[in-house]
């Protein structure tokens, strides 16, 4: 019967600090995710008959917007149209694809697939080596070949 007895009390303080420890780990960070367009229409964007589209969806309170949208319309081009669909002037677009964050850049083949896309500012040369990459697969050096090999 003492058995029994020692054997709960160790249980139940065995319960007790399980319980305390749980409360004192901080819950994990919330992991956010933005939606992404993966389908245009391309006829509601620049150009349709373009190869490639970029679309950049922008508002016009985010002052990072307005440097992608510099670093988006040098990639204009014959086969290359960029669209800069600010949010007030096509609040429709941008809620008929769930646009949550701003700026998202995507990049639409002729159909209108989305091949790549980039939630946030970029650079400029991710944004042409993206699209260098779809254009002309295999024409960006891997990642790996950027790393320094000690010799």
């Amino acid at each position: 019967m003492q058995t029994l007895v020692i054997a709960l009390v160790v249980a139940a303080l065995a319960a007790v600090a399980a319980t305390t420890l749980r409360r004192r780990t901080p819950e994990p960070p919330t992991q956010t995710t933005w939606t992404v367009p993966q389908q245009l229409d391309r006829s509601e964007f620049a150009d349709p008959a373009a190869p490639w589209v970029v679309v950049l969806f922008t508002s016009e309170t985010c002052s990072a917007c307005a440097t992608m949208t510099n670093k988006a319309e040098l990639m204009r081009s014959p086969v290359v149209s960029v669209d800069v669909v600010p949010f007030l002037a096509r609040k429709t677009t941008h809620e008929r694809y769930h646009i949550d964050a701003v700026p998202t850049t995507v990049m639409a083949d002729s159909e209108g697939i989305v091949r790549a896309s980039f939630v946030g500012p970029v650079s400029a040369t991710d944004l042409w080596a993206a699209m260098a990459e779809l254009r002309e697969p295999g024409s960006t050096p891997p990642p790996e070949a950027h790393t320094h090999q000690p010799r």
